[in-house]
């Protein structure tokens, strides 16, 4: 019987054996892949169609957002309202994204209620015709949203930060206008969409408590549409990036403003470059987490702020290792010089392994609750498959978590931590 009176062991993080689990692959006769991942007791599952049409392959800005936001409004046998009522009968929620490189379409829904769901997908995918009206509540609202957005000064830092450290032109760099809005209209939404949905480049990924029927559901609804597979790319080739000039940048946004956002950003590898994983865990240090040393002196020691943290950007040609917070603009310099500090800090001195062992036991926790369900777990592989990656990258980024060593992480602060190839940014 267990004894409540004792408490448990701490098991270390290096002790833990992680297994991600693999995914079953199909392909369609169009050649498109379906990646499924058959995990979990409960009837639910989750399908997601990744197109290869985010802003990177737009010719008119703001284009590929609009796209994925009416993607559902309205079909040639069906109205936007018609097709919100017939997924909300039967419990179901599909979800648009749209982002630099891909864009997805994702349903949630009950495995039992998959037959008559498929169709809907299906119509949408082959059938989206974009109503006019539809596109003119779109544009008004679409306006509306980012007039609010830019009186507030962390909207405005998120769009600037990324125009400093890739450049306007570049897909990563660019930002929607309120002129923009008025540059595209139905025909161009109906192009993008023949182009980069209908006949475009196609992944699936499924999660879940799958149905025995799904390999020939996917082929039935799916194999038969022009969709292809994406064609391979170097990860690392795109557009020119071309950073700005000026490192540093004080924007006033708000006259009467009384806070600052602040980002702290350089240009950084992709996953592909053999320091990216190592940077992970000395970012963990640095500020990936609560009680990184960022959060411990700015807002635990300091009062600057009420959180400061660091990450690593998820792109796909080249990332960004970018600090962000919010400060009272009378310490927003002060705020600035902390962050150095500590950069110096984890440049010139070991970090100890009672702080290294809490990284890792962050690290490793992360892990586990990115594995904690089949909807987790097919997460972590969609990063992996857009990347060009599979499982041997799992498995090296935890062997580095529990092996990486003081002296290397301080080498590699030595090669990234350089506050002079930083972008400075506070908007007030």
């Amino acid at each position: 019987m267990l004894n409540r009176t004792i408490a448990p062991p701490i098991k270390d993080a290096r002790d833990f054996n992680l297994q991600l689990p693999l995914y079953r692959k199909q392909v369609l006769s169009n050649g498109v892949e379906v990646y499924a991942i058959d995990l979990g007791n409960e009837d639910a599952m989750m399908i997601s169609w990744i197109f290869d049409a985010g802003n990177w392959y737009e010719k008119k800005n703001g284009l590929a957002a609009a796209v994925s936001a009416l993607l559902k409004n309205g079909t040639s046998r069906r109205t936007a309202f018609q097709i919100s009522e017939h997924f909300e009968y039967y419990g179901a929620f599909l979800s648009r994204a749209s982002h630099h490189e891909t864009a997805d379409l994702t349903l949630h829904c009950l495995t039992r209620h998959l037959p008559e769901l498929l169709p809907v997908i299906a119509e949408l995918i082959s059938d989206s015709v974009f109503p006019e009206d539809e596109l003119s509540i779109y544009k008004k609202n679409a306006s509306q949203r980012l007039q609010v957005n830019l009186k507030k000064s962390d909207f405005v830092a998120g769009r600037l930060i990324e125009d400093y450290l890739y450049g306007f032109e570049h897909p990563y760099g660019r930002y929607s206008k309120l002129e923009d809005f008025q540059h595209f209209g139905r025909e161009d939404l109906l192009g993008f969409y023949e182009r980069h949905y209908r006949r475009g480049a196609c992944r699936i990924l499924v999660a879940g408590k799958l149905p025995e029927s799904l390999p020939q559901d996917m082929e039935r609804y799916f194999g038969g549409m022009p969709l292809h597979a994406p064609v391979a790319q170097d990860p690392s080739v795109g557009p020119p990036i071309r950073p700005a000039a000026e490192k540093k940048h004080d924007v006033v946004n708000d006259p009467d403003g009384v806070q600052g956002s602040i980002r702290i950003a350089r240009n950084f590898p992709n996953r592909h470059h053999p320091d990216f994983q190592k940077v992970q865990v000395l970012n963990n240090v640095f500020g990936g987490f609560f009680g990184s040393r960022l959060m411990t002196n700015i807002r635990e020691d300091k009062g600057y702020t009420y959180g400061i943290y660091s990450y690593l950007v998820n792109n796909r040609q080249e990332s960004a290792l970018m600090i962000t917070t919010e400060a009272g603009k009378e310490v927003c310099r002060a705020t600035i010089e902390e962050v150095y500090k500590e950069m110096e800090l984890l440049r010139e001195e070991l970090i100890d392994e009672e702080e290294l062992a809490m990284a890792r036991n962050f690290a490793i926790g992360t892990i586990l609750g990115d594995l904690d369900g089949p909807f987790q777990v097919a997460s972590r592989w969609k990063n992996l498959i857009l990347n060009g990656l599979n499982e041997k990258y799992f498995y090296e980024g935890i062997r580095i978590v529990k092996s990486i060593t003081p002296e290397e992480l301080r080498e590699l602060a030595r090669k990234y931590l350089h506050p002079e190839e930083f972008f400075e940014l506070v908007v007030v």
